[in-house]
């Protein structure tokens, strides 16, 4: 058996057709010819842990496969893999592993199951630069990894380049990057209330308005409905 089987074993016809649909898969759209079995995520991570022990280069026919579900399965078992090792070579080949298998973390929910927890955790003592260069790609997952990485150091209180890469990314033009952009803003608002109130007061004219929704959404009532009135 492999994941695949095993995926296809429990796979839902009428599940696939509606991922087919929720990720944007028609011609044109940001999933353009994803393909979907049809398996919810908490099965995908019981499978993940069955095929836990399979190398970098067994997983490599896993993460570039045509189906979202198999290539998440892959994703899951890198990141167990790289929270459980406390051996900074592995930690480093696992790193490096998934950096250079950006094309095939080509959605939403592949990033945002991923990124934090594999290139937040390995840079958090290490320098960000890198970070900054995504977040000037063209490929829109590249930069959506850029700041969606920093939820690694929102939860160790450090915000900076989270506030750093949001400025950056306010000219963005793709929705999806407006959302994550807010929603890291409104986390970085929950370890500093103030600084985020600072950061929207001077940015709140340039903020694309889903951005500024997902930032405010915690603000209180009435003063997110004053900000949403400028």
């Amino acid at each position: 058996m492999t994941i695949l089987d095993d995926l296809k074993s429990i796979a839902d016809r009428e599940i696939a057709e509606h991922s087919q649909t929720f990720f944007k898969t028609a011609k044109g759209e940001y999933g353009e010819g994803d393909r979907f079995l049809g398996v919810r995520v908490p099965k995908v991570r019981l499978i993940a842990k069955k095929y836990s022990h399979l190398s970098l280069e067994q997983l490599d026919a896993i993460i570039s496969s045509e189906f979202h579900e198999v290539r998440l399965c892959a994703l899951v078992i890198l990141v167990e893999r790289y929270q459980k090792t406390s051996n900074l070579k592995e930690r480093d080949e696992i790193y490096r592993y998934y950096i250079k298998r950006f094309k095939y973390i080509n959605s939403w929910d592949l990033v945002d199951t991923s990124c934090h927890k594999i290139v937040g955790a390995h840079l958090e003592d290490r320098n960000r630069d890198v970070l900054y260069k995504w977040a000037r790609s063209r490929d829109l997952w590249t930069r959506r990894i850029s700041i969606v990485s920093t939820f690694w150091f929102i939860h160790l209180n450090d915000l900076d380049d989270s506030y750093r890469l949001a400025e950056a990314l306010i000219p963005d033009e793709h929705d999806l990057i407006h959302k994550a952009v807010g929603w890291v803003l409104r986390e970085c608002g929950k370890k500093d209330f103030r600084r985020l109130e600072k950061f929207i007061n001077k940015h709140v004219h340039q903020m694309p308005r889903t951005m500024l929704r997902y930032a405010i959404e915690k603000f209180p009532e009435r003063k997110r409905k004053a900000v949403l009135a400028l």
